[in-house]
């Protein structure tokens, strides 16, 4: 990544040194830069002595603001993998662009995709193989890397429908993926939004393998009856009548260890507490899972029955 790349609300603006020689490029494969979510990126091409010097390259115009009302918010960070930038924009439609150039590679055209706001895609490829991972509406899409083609062999006819396994009586429909996903080798671990009222989906993670789109584990952020922390919400049987306590925010992994950390929202409705007694857990929780099964290694609670809506608003660092 040779570019500095600048987010704004309708475009995307390359900059580089007229001066300054090709370098080979240096991929930006992950949300926040890698699955620690460091944010760090080893190029030193750039910095604060020579910054000034820097000129246009190229811009594109992402489209949406003038078509979807008032939902003109860019939130994504693009990724960079071989030349290529997957990014999203205002009106939630997935591109790939030249990196180099910004020329267009592909676009998607998804019409059932209201009411998210996203902050990005999800790269997986192995061997020929290369997906981009993208949500959007309800959906957790798998499209082709190269030609945005969707990959009908994943889900349903190249798509999964993510409310599925959170409903509870009650509830409502909203549920959005507006955080990229993690990958742990053949899994995509997924956390989603849902409303904060008291009409709230249930908030449990969720791990399908890449390929299929076939869910491989769940892990209940309101436990159920037997499972650790369900003595801590009264009445009983909370999932039958509570929601939210979601992984929104997105989450960071340790390959090595296997390890996947997950920060956790508050329980619905997020300003009253009355209906909801006890600690809560594992709403406004730091999770440590293991990735391939999700199960349980450790967990730390920020604030115990949260009525302010204080829970963590971004992926950890690990």
């Amino acid at each position: 990544m040779k570019y500095l790349l600048l987010i704004a609300s309708l475009l995307l603006i390359a900059f580089r040194f007229s001066f300054t020689p090709v370098l080979p490029d240096t991929n930006w494969a992950e949300y926040n830069g890698d699955g620690a979510r460091s944010h760090y990126s080893p190029l030193t091409q750039i910095n604060p002595e020579n910054v000034q010097q820097l000129k246009t390259a190229w811009t594109y115009a992402s489209g949406g603001a003038d078509t979807i009302g008032n939902r003109t918010q860019m939130q994504c960070n693009p990724i960079i993998v071989d030349g290529v930038m997957y990014g999203v924009s205002a009106n939630t439609q997935a591109f790939a662009l030249n990196a180099a150039t910004g020329q267009e590679i592909w676009r998607t055209k998804l019409t059932n995709n209201g009411g998210t706001t996203s902050r990005g895609v999800t790269y997986w490829a192995e061997g020929s193989d290369k997906r981009i991972l993208f949500g959007a509406g309800k959906w957790l899409y798998a499209f082709e890397a190269q030609t945005g083609n969707p990959i009908n062999s994943f889900g349903q006819g190249g798509r999964i429908d993510l409310k599925e396994g959170i409903e509870r009586p009650g509830a409502d429909n909203y549920v959005q993926p507006n955080t990229p996903n993690t990958i742990y080798k053949n899994l995509v671990i997924v956390g989603v939004r849902v409303s904060e009222g008291e009409t709230a989906l249930l908030g449990d993670v969720r791990a399908y393998d890449v390929r299929t789109g076939q869910k491989v584990w769940t892990f209940h952020t309101i436990p159920q009856p037997g499972e650790f922390g369900y003595d801590t919400w009264a009445p009983a049987n909370p999932r039958q009548r509570l929601g939210g306590a979601n992984a929104w925010a997105g989450m960071a992994i340790d390959r090595e260890r296997g390890i996947v950390y997950i920060p956790t929202g508050s329980a619905a409705y997020d300003f009253y507490g009355g209906n909801r007694k006890g600690n809560n857990l594992y709403a406004n929780c730091l999770l440590a899972l293991d990735a391939k099964t999700g199960k349980r290694l450790w967990h730390f609670q920020f604030v115990h029955h949260d009525i302010w809506d204080r829970d963590p608003p971004a992926p950890p660092a690990c």
